[in-house]
């Protein structure tokens, strides 16, 4: 349980409340460059808290700024596409890429008012199908080394959903190993859809065994957490009774991100990005270290359980995230389907647009939240004293942040502490492109 300041302070995402500080120190992800693929490429962003839009020039060039005319407050997602830039079709205020206002048809001829008028701005650069901003004061950071922005384009699938709660109970559901055990339970082992959400109904890596019935007979994983240079490393193991454990590491990528493996030869790497303080984004890139992925099949299939434009799910509270009682006697634990992403979606939604953490009790499988809260108030603290540099990632060096491993392997039980850097070792020798770490 925590009080309820500070519940808010790990929470809130403005520009002027500690969580929305740190966040800002970071780049963040602001669309998908899908949503800029149409003849006009103008999109409506909301990012944490603040009104935007993003648009592509004629000649190429993002921006990202405020959403209102700061002439006459008309929205500039209509504006028109012109001259390099955006024009507010009231009055023709004419706004390029960095804000700058470089043109007021309306005023006196000489008039040099445009001058002195400039509307909030971000930078923006695009990343493997991403469209990335950094709202923070100063020279933004590099892109550290991640898989996900060193593998080609041809290798990552990017992708959004949307979700209708704060970013941070979005965020704890992905560093929660002991939750696959229960939310994501299959009660059969077999599924012969070759459809989206079908992580974990794979065999357990190089068994037969199915994962789903590892997760449903080991539900207590010993979970081991590391601080990393990026965060940190959760290391779940279950032993399997026959001298074998099963390990799977999952990282959490500070600020908002987790990297969790989906195949032998996948990992997704999401961040959960807030919209405002009660709904956010996952963005998620989905990185091969074998084949080039299919987007077509890959955006196809996800677009079956998502609307456009908002990127909303089709199961929500509105329909009971597909709630059936048959199903959820005969095949699943929640009743909601085989996509483990509206499972998710349910358990964070239902606590609430914010999860009051007055009523909440850890335990010691939550130890993974324990850490990643702490670190959290810490850098809050660093950047509150002025020690920007302490934060994560934020102190140089971000050639030297890698990967990081997420991988799912079977070991001895006693030496599994090597397996899991052999088994990665030996996906990245095969690998197509250049991931060492």
């Amino acid at each position: 349980m925590m009080s309820q300041e500070k519940n808010d302070e790990i929470t809130l995402v403005g520009a002027d409340q500690p969580a929305g500080k740190v966040l800002r120190q970071y780049w963040m992800p602001a669309a998908l460059s899908d949503e800029l693929m149409g003849p006009r490429p103008v999109v409506a962003v909301t990012l944490l808290g603040e009104k935007l839009v993003l648009f592509r020039d004629e000649r190429g060039n993002l921006g990202l700024i405020a959403r209102y005319c700061p002439h006459r407050g008309a929205d500039l997602c209509f504006g028109r596409l012109e001259n390099n830039g955006l024009r507010c079709p009231f009055h023709g205020w004419h706004f390029d890429v960095s804000g700058q206002c470089v043109d007021t048809p309306g005023e006196p001829e000489g008039s040099t008012l445009f001058k002195n008028i400039t509307t909030p701005s971000y930078p923006v650069v695009e990343n493997n199908g991403i469209i990335w901003a950094y709202m923070g004061q100063g020279t933004p950071p590099e892109f550290p080394a991640l898989d996900c922005f060193k593998a080609p384009d041809s290798h990552v699938f990017a992708f959004k959903g949307l979700w209708q709660c704060n970013w941070l109970q979005a965020l704890e559901v992905g560093i929660d190993p002991a939750h696959a055990s229960f939310l994501h339970r299959f009660l059969q082992d077999e599924d012969p859809k070759d459809s989206y959400g079908k992580q974990f109904r794979d065999a357990a890596p190089g068994t037969d065994i199915p994962m789903t019935q590892v997760l449903r007979e080991f539900p207590r994983p010993e979970i081991n957490v590391e601080d990393t240079d990026y965060g940190l490393r959760l290391l779940s193991l279950r032993d399997l009774k026959n001298g074998s454990t099963h390990v799977r590491i999952t990282n959490q990528v500070f600020p908002c991100a987790i990297t969790i493996p989906i195949s032998s030869e996948m990992t997704i790497t999401q961040w959960h990005v807030p919209i405002d303080d009660v709904n956010c984004y996952w963005f998620s890139m989905f990185t091969s270290f074998g084949n080039p992925v299919d987007k077509v099949k890959m955006r196809e299939q996800r677009l079956r359980e998502h609307r456009l434009p908002d990127y909303a799910p089709l199961k929500n509270a509105a329909n009971n995230y597909g709630y059936d009682a048959d199903e959820q006697n005969n095949l699943t634990y929640t009743g909601m389907g085989l996509d483990i992403n509206v499972h998710d979606q349910w358990a964070v939604e239902a606590m609430g647009a914010i999860q009051d953490r007055r009523e909440e009790h850890l335990g010691k499988s939550d130890v993974a939240i324990i850490a990643y809260r702490r670190k959290l108030r810490a850098a809050i603290a660093d950047l509150a004293a002025g020690d920007a540099n302490k934060l994560p990632m934020a102190n140089g060096g971000l050639a030297d942040v890698k990967g990081p491993i997420s991988i799912d392997t079977i070991a001895p039980s006693d030496d599994w502490q090597s397996s899991w850097p052999a088994a990665d070792a030996a996906r990245r020798e095969s690998c197509p492109w250049d991931a060492d770490i």
